[in-house]
């Protein structure tokens, strides 16, 4: 069956109806799909029969099925026995980079987020024996559930027929070229790679990020130079040497949705209209050159503002005095409200001169029968102690196995990192198959030995991850489950505290996760402050 032929309504495999074409060119086409088994949307790429490279893209499909990192997108089926090979994946829904940028480039610390974690998934293909060779800002997707998702690893170098003999540096460009867009919104690769305005050059070589935009870290530029070769910094020779390079700048947490709502859409005439109900799902951003099809914009309108949910309440009624009450009688009532008023003020001088003569004591004596002082500062409340930062003495790690076998006594690396007073610590655990532990634990974080008992006001933590549970406890055992639960907070990317109301006392300090984040499943901390008082 040609791809030409292949129209709406097409069944493949019995199960994958197609329903709107995306995207036709180069010999392949990509659909909006459902899967009638699973009754889920998916993206279902079709061949012609001409197409000289069937059998390499069905295989590299296979192989990317294998990929198990959710920042990655999922591979569910891929064929070329029969009449028309298809390859059935993953449909994503979000904004893809060059749609965040339409209007102005990202703040330096987002820009950094989302390149680090797609330095990371990029990475861990890397690890598998998988490469991407073509990437571009239309490849890294913000999606509607609060992800980054990266498209066409493995498969997109087949469909471009790009190969590489270093692949590890030419990812690294490719991230490095994404990273300077987000910077400045302007794209420094070849002109088919995005719709972005063209970085401004000098003898074929970008000029610097911070040359074209300001407010951009020399931290951030440098790492951005040593991707692209642009002066004499040492590149960057895989993309984990970047993720590694982009946890030590300061990176903050995109919300949801971000960057939607930027970009006006490719064909204005199919923006659909504004209204209350859920918005329909965005479309899926993937291949390819040149430039992309109009009906792969997303669709995805701006998330509503509190202030559009809920109607702000009508203003209160005016205390002017010019304005009368439709029901009032006019001049009269103000005499009498007077007269009230000073009756009331009259009354009160009575009751204060009451009071005083109660509190001074039969007879006027300032003394009371007792002999005691009556000085008021004798009986205020004691003034509260001074909080300060605290030193802890030593770190541990911390596990609770969630049962007997559980647990692998190596849960997380570079303690010493979590308190040497830098946020850009780099303790993290191994990575999980989901955010219970895979089901082997039910905590894993740090204990802080103060020395000696102390009084905890609050508990500051740096944690470079969005999502999960990070909790306190405070006590005097070293064991979890016997200190006193203090709070927890979600991570947010930075820095979150987890205040003790009142204080708690206790020598050792935990700051663990009970749930993971994911986009991996991995905890990370990057610095952990105590502030309280000596015990």
């Amino acid at each position: 069956m040609s791809t030409s032929v292949i129209e709406p309504g097409t069944r493949l495999a019995g199960r994958y109806r197609l329903e709107e074409r995306i995207s036709d060119s180069g010999g392949s086409s990509l659909w909006k799909a459902i899967d009638e088994i699973l009754a889920r949307a998916v993206a279902v790429r079709t061949f012609d029969p001409e197409f000289p490279r069937i059998a390499e893209a069905v295989t590299s499909a296979r192989s990317a099925s294998r990929l198990n990192d959710p920042r990655l997108t999922q591979v569910f089926d891929a064929d070329d026995s029969g009449e028309s090979a298809y390859i059935v994946s993953e449909w994503v829904a979000g904004e893809p980079l060059e749609g965040m940028l339409a209007k102005a480039p990202l703040e330096p610390g987002r820009a950094a987020t989302l390149l680090y974690e797609a330095s990371e998934a990029i990475s861990a293909a890397h690890a598998a024996g998988l490469s991407h060779l073509c990437l571009t800002p239309r490849d890294l997707v913000w999606t509607t559930g609060g992800t980054v998702k990266i498209l066409g690893v493995a498969t997109d170098a087949v469909l471009c027929d790009r190969e590489s003999d270093d692949a590890a540096a030419e990812d690294v460009r490719g991230l490095g070229r994404m990273l300077y867009a987000a910077l400045t919104a302007h794209w420094p690769g070849d002109e088919e790679g995005s719709a972005l305005p063209a970085a401004p050059a000098s003898d074929g070589v970008p000029h610097a990020p911070r040359q074209v935009q300001a407010g951009i870290s020399h931290a951030i530029d440098a790492i951005v130079c040593r991707c692209l070769g642009i002066g004499s910094g040492e590149p960057l020779a895989s993309p984990a040497d970047l993720a590694k390079a982009l946890r030590g700048v300061p990176r903050t947490p995109l919300p949801l949705f971000a960057g939607l709502g930027n970009a006006p859409p490719a064909n204005p005439r199919q923006t659909p209209p504004r209204r209350p109900a859920p918005p329909p799902q965005a479309t899926q951003q993937q291949h390819r050159r040149p430039a992309p099809e109009p009906a792969a914009a997303s669709h995805v309108p701006p998330p509503r503002t509190r202030a559009q949910q809920h109607a702000a309440p009508p203003p209160p009624p005016s205390t002017s005095t010019r304005t009368t009450p439709a029901h009032s009688h006019g001049g009269p009532k103000r005499p009498a409200n007077r007269a009230l008023i000073g009756v009331a003020a009259a009354a009160l001088t009575v009751i204060v001169g009451l009071g005083a003569w109660a509190l001074s004591g039969p007879g006027g004596d300032d003394k009371p029968k007792g002999g005691g002082a009556t000085d008021n500062s004798q009986t205020s409340a004691p003034p509260k102690p001074t909080v300060a930062k605290l030193t802890p003495q030593g770190i541990f790690q911390a596990e609770r196995p969630a049962g007997p076998g559980h647990g692998d006594g190596t849960i997380g690396k570079n303690l010493p990192s979590v308190i040497d007073g830098r946020p850009s610590g780099d303790w993290e655990t191994q990575s999980y198959y989901d955010a219970d532990f895979g089901r082997l634990s039910k905590g894993l974080g740090v204990l802080l030995d103060m020395g000696k008992p102390v009084k905890v006001a609050s508990v500051k933590i740096y944690a470079p991850v969005s999502g999960g549970v990070l909790q306190v406890r405070v006590g005097d055992s070293k064991s979890p489950t016997d200190l006193k639960r203090v709070g927890e907070q979600t991570p947010n990317g930075a820095e979150v505290t987890v205040a003790a109301n009142p204080q708690v006392s206790g020598r050792y300090v935990l700051v663990w996760f009970t749930k993971l984040p994911g986009g991996p499943f991995k905890g990370r901390l990057g610095e952990v402050a105590v502030y309280g008082a000596a015990g």
